[in-house]
């Protein structure tokens, strides 16, 4: 049985929505709170499946109390009631993870449509936590270090949202792997995950790769193509390397971001997409702001949450582990028996700057494996791994 909480301060409209919502089903468990401070207590002591808050309310908004529900408990959906001149706050409250936002008086079918969205959305979120989903073994993030640790717990904090994410770092660290477990670990699991790899694809057909074009839109369009936002419809999208984005190209991202609509080259006929974004970079975005490279207001729709994977020479504690599952990934790709590290040569690529990082790294183990002894020695890393 659904257990929906309403947090608002007017007993008259309190008195309403708890009537509005009892008459629409005998299977919701209603419960109230007349402010924010009584609110938050009680999703503190309570599991609900649904939250609505209203905004401006005596001794604790609604802005705080969602904040401060978002952190002890992030699957919780909170519906934001506002009055006309707190929209611009309820919009800002979609940014924090607000599932949606109500406007006072409450439109009947609008409200109902809302409260059974975000119920069935906290249901797939139950279950995933439930059947303790697991991300694939090809992304599996490796390491118990305090770094990589706090990188997990974001993780599971953010995947069960719509949240975008900006994720940084530099070549090599991972940033393709968070951005898989943030997916996996969504409600939108099931549904695509589409890699667009900025810098890869030149700047005349970026947009065409993003949004599709029609037949005709220019020479080598010889039909209609749909583009990776449209195939990504019900999934993510992940952006790598936005930072090579063109700024043609990052104005059609910024509406698509703003309005959930995008449209082909060579026609202006909107199609809505469903879709959350994650982009990745290795650039300083701030300093490609100022040289006028990439759009501020970009980065602000993008940067919703920042993940910052760290190199791996911040992260040295991780090496060993990281080098034992490589060298049996390794060994089972390669067909041959696997290989064990010696403590001193463990030690040793401890000890090595690691320039190219998680890339270099494996790289580096994978000609151990071939080229050293039956145990990869010391001797085999100042041989075959020298720095």
């Amino acid at each position: 049985m659904p257990k929906i909480l309403v947090i608002e301060d007017e007993a008259a409209i309190r008195r309403v929505l708890v009537k509005i919502l009892s008459e629409e089903s005998d299977s919701y468990q209603l419960e109230e709170a007349e402010d924010g401070l009584k609110g938050l207590e009680a999703v503190k002591n309570n599991d609900y499946d649904l939250v609505l808050c209203d905004i401006k309310m005596p001794k604790m908004d609604g802005v705080e109390v969602l904040e401060a529900a978002r952190k002890i408990k992030p699957e919780i959906p909170f519906i934001m009631i506002s009055g006309h001149g707190d929209l611009d706050t309820a919009v800002n409250t979609m940014r924090l993870g607000a599932f949606d936002y109500i406007s006072k008086p409450p439109d009947l079918n609008r409200l109902l449509t809302t409260v059974r969205n975000a119920v069935d959305r906290k249901v797939l979120v139950v279950e995933n936590k439930v059947l303790k989903k697991k991300v694939s073994k090809n992304y599996e993030m490796i390491g118990n270090s305090e770094e990589i640790s706090v990188i997990k717990d974001m993780i599971e904090k953010v995947a069960p949202t719509d949240a975008r994410v900006l994720i940084t770092g530099s070549n090599g660290t991972g940033k393709e792997l968070v951005a898989h477990w943030v997916h996996e670990k969504s409600y939108r699991s099931g549904g695509p995950f589409i890699e667009v790899n900025c810098a890869a694809i030149p700047s005349e057909l970026i947009e065409s790769e993003l949004f599709g074009h029609v037949k005709g839109a220019f020479t080598s369009a010889v039909r209609d193509r749909a583009g990776k936002f449209e195939a990504a419809n019900k999934g993510t999208i992940f952006l790598d390397e936005i930072g090579d984005m063109s700024l043609s190209a990052q104005a059609k991202v910024l509406r698509a971001l703003q309005e959930s609509k995008i449209s082909r080259v060579g026609t202006d006929k909107d199609i809505k997409v469903d879709v959350r974004v994650i982009a990745a970079t290795n650039k300083n975005l701030k300093k490609e702001i100022e040289e006028g490279n990439f759009r501020e207001d970009l980065y602000h729709r993008l940067a919703v949450i920042l993940i910052q994977v760290p190199a791996l020479n911040d992260r040295r504690d991780d090496i060993p582990l990281l080098i034992e599952h490589f060298a049996k990934k390794i060994a089972s790709e390669q067909g041959i028996a696997p290989k064990v590290f010696s403590a001193k040569a463990i030690k040793l690529l401890k000890s090595y700057d690691w320039t190219g990082n998680i890339r270099e790294l494996r790289n580096v183990v994978e000609r151990l494996i071939i080229l050293g002894g039956k145990e990869v020695a010391e001797e085999d890393v100042k041989l075959f791994a020298s720095k």
